[in-house]
């Protein structure tokens, strides 16, 4: 199926009960917008120099078998499938200095080029570019690496916004909370997931707690090319970023990744469509300040997770009834939504 927008916000009507139950339109969703999208790897800390640490990127998903490589100062993320007839390379992280495939012993460089490939001495035109590993792009952001298979888009156009209003924080200085990494999982489809956190109109029905530490009123969304910015505004007397009036920073960078900022730290979320109908959601936490934790809107966080998937889950649930068609747009606290089904409906326009 195909998604059409209105531009104008206050003509447009949602999208279709239908295309959060497509499984079609999922498929497409996940070839054209999830894959050729940025996504979080591994946490290049756990990766010390002569290290190699294999991961999956987006697992139930993209299942893309790569590799994060520390090859002296230098950070690599490859393919962790030997390019002679499929294997894995790497199963376990782990000091190494080549890579060596245990089905046919081809061995690889830590920069993916192949250095040895037994009984192919008489291979004609061998080794060619193909028979390297792919070397995928990859940008570092704070205490982040981001990579692609295939990016629509640069990096910097996503990132952008964050590094522009959160210039004069310590993002070098954040630091992982390994007790915060956790998944959810919700019954509901992942676009369920992100509109929800693209809006604040259900701030103060769903959220109590958090709607008693931020101004409801001064609640704000801004659009960037390729994501959302939601500015949640302290009350008095709540926690806030210094020489401010910020409570919260909340980017959404499409499709699928939430960058929520606070001033003890940054609390991660990225989403992941598992089935049409079900979603991961993968959650870690960075801190700055550990003192100011537990404090304003960003305390609580695990309640705040849950209440968000039990909305969302009856969402699903209603979205299946026969009598559910499409709904409108609120002009002034949809525009987020508005902006990433326009999004959605752009990418897979191609």
């Amino acid at each position: 199926m195909r998604i059409v927008v209105d531009p104008d916000i206050a003509r447009a009507e949602t999208l279709p009960g239908e295309a959060y139950r497509s499984a079609a339109l999922h498929a497409q969703l996940v070839d054209r917008v999830l894959a050729t999208s940025w996504q979080v790897t591994l946490d290049p800390s756990l990766v010390p120099p002569a290290t190699v640490a294999p991961f999956t990127l987006l697992p139930g998903c993209l299942d893309e078998p790569l590799l994060l490589v520390r090859d002296g100062d230098a950070l690599r993320c490859l393919s962790n499938v030997c390019t002679h007839r499929g294997s894995i390379l790497c199963e376990e992280a782990g000091a190494a200095t080549t890579l060596r495939c245990r089905y046919h012993g081809r061995r690889f460089g830590l920069d993916g080029r192949l250095r040895h490939a037994p009984e192919f001495e008489d291979a004609l035109d061998f080794p060619s570019e193909r028979d390297h590993l792919p070397v995928l792009p990859l940008a570092l952001f704070g205490p982040l690496a981001l990579t692609s298979l295939a990016p629509a888009f640069g990096v910097e156009e996503l990132l952008h916004p964050v590094r522009t209003r959160l210039a004069g924080l310590a993002l070098d200085e954040l630091t992982l909370d390994p007790e915060s990494v956790r998944d959810f999982d919700v019954g509901a489809n992942w676009m369920l997931y992100v509109d929800n956190y693209l809006e604040g109109l259900h701030i103060p029905f769903v959220h109590p707690g958090l709607a008693e530490t931020l101004d409801f009123g001064a609640y704000r969304t801004e659009l960037e090319p390729r994501g959302t910015v939601q500015i949640g505004i302290a009350k008095p007397g709540e926690e806030r970023f210094d020489g401010g009036d910020v409570a919260a920073w909340y980017f959404w960078l499409f499709p699928n990744l939430m960058l929520n900022f606070y001033p003890w730290g940054l609390s991660l979320n990225v989403v992941t469509p598992l089935s049409v109908d079900q979603t991961r959601v993968h959650y870690r936490s960075y801190v700055l300040d550990e003192a100011r934790r537990g404090k304003g809107a960003g305390s609580g966080l695990d309640r705040v997770e849950h209440e968000d998937e039990e909305v969302v889950e009856a969402v699903q649930r209603g979205i299946r009834a026969r009598l559910y068609r499409r709904g409108r747009y609120s002009p002034s606290r949809e525009t987020g939504v508005h902006h990433f089904h326009r999004l959605l409906a752009a990418a897979l326009d191609g």
